[in-house]
């Protein structure tokens, strides 16, 4: 496959998200997100460089109830480590919004990309901005009414924006370099399938950050059960109900372990169905496939991480997993989509569970 210049440059922007996910991981993972207390989109690029600055910024941690209640006491060097884990992630926010900008200018007065483009390449790059104020509207979230913690319901949504953003790219990078390919389109109802998995794993990667945020995968650790029975005595225990699906720890975290359930069995279902659709490419199955696998891969390391008490390594593969899932059905998706997609909906293509 020959890649245009457009096409290579959206790719790299795609593992640049790739790796803020992971980044934003380990940041959380490491209690790290509330270390710096400021937003200053240009001049926070630059780190505390002399003792004084390094001291007036673990002056203003200090302030923060993470500090006077679970982290009094911190030495100036334990906060360095915390303090640069974020800046990291911040500044490789920065980064990507220049490697976007910058290479966009550039590419549309070489004339490798066309006032066409602007539409679709315009929404990313304001997407990516709103994603910056998401990330402090977050961060602000954990400064004040002694909380430790970020409001996970807006850790959630800047995961949730992030993994948006990671679709987005990934498509325009495919729409870029799979007309030189000369595939042929899969089934719509292919497309449609495809389309519905790729929802059903950004909802279930939100449902996870509703889990980080709450650290509800370091209680009820047993599998295959649930605090001993099939699902959680105390799923409706906050009223009004509605309240359990985002407060209560228990039900958010069964809620996370049904998803990956329903999940994975749709995209085991979805590669076995592909392989009877008529018109679907060779390469829109092994996407597929490989798909299915890394879902139960995903499945794997979310018991792994459960019963294994949360280690970190686990947790951050977990999530970078969520991730590459994602972008391969994305991929899978784009591969349906390489030349105008039959007329009907339905064109040979039937999901497993309809051959049954």
């Amino acid at each position: 496959m020959r890649l245009s210049a457009a096409s290579i440059w959206l790719f790299a922007i795609a593992g640049l998200i790739f790796a803020m996910i992971l980044v934003g991981g380990a940041t959380r993972l490491t209690d790290s997100g509330l270390s710096i207390t400021e937003w200053r989109p240009l001049l926070g690029a630059i780190p505390p460089l002399s003792a004084k600055e390094w001291a007036n910024a673990f002056a203003l941690y200090q302030q923060i109830p993470e500090y006077a209640i679970q982290n009094r006491g911190m030495s100036l060097e334990d906060f360095k480590v915390i303090y640069w884990w974020e800046w990291g992630h911040r500044q490789l926010g920065r980064i990507i919004g220049l490697a976007f900008a910058v290479p966009m200018v550039l590419l549309f007065l070489a004339r490798r990309l066309s006032r066409t483009d602007l539409p679709e390449l315009g929404l990313i790059f304001l997407l990516g901005g709103a994603q910056g104020a998401i990330g402090w509207w977050m961060v602000s979230s954990g400064l004040a009414d002694a909380r430790l913690d970020v409001s996970h319901y807006r850790l959630a949504t800047h995961l949730g924006m992030a993994l948006v953003l990671l679709v987005l790219v990934v498509l325009a990078a495919w729409k870029r370099a799979l007309p030189v390919t000369g595939l042929a389109p899969a089934p719509r109802a292919l497309a449609w399938w495809i389309g519905l998995a790729l929802g059903l794993a950004v909802l279930q990667a939100i449902l996870g950050g509703l889990v980080a945020g709450l650290d509800a995968g370091r209680l009820n650790t047993d599998w295959p059960l649930f605090q001993g029975k099939l699902a959680p005595a105390s799923y409706w225990d906050l009223s009004p109900w509605w309240l359990n699906l985002g407060e209560n720890i228990a039900s958010v975290q069964f809620n996370h372990r049904a998803g990956g359930y329903i999940l994975v069995l749709t995209l085991t279902a979805l590669a076995i169905g592909a392989q009877r659709a008529r018109g679907a490419s060779r390469a829109v199955k092994k996407w597929l496939w490989a798909c299915a696998g890394l879902g139960w891969l995903q499945a794997i390391l979310g018991v792994a991480y459960l019963v294994w008490h949360a280690p970190f390594a686990i947790a951050l593969a977990h999530q970078g997993g969520g991730a590459l899932l994602i972008a391969g059905l994305a991929t899978a998706l784009a591969f349906t989509r390489a030349s105008p997609a039959p007329s009907r909906l339905s064109d040979g293509f039937r999901p497993i569970a309809a051959n049954a």
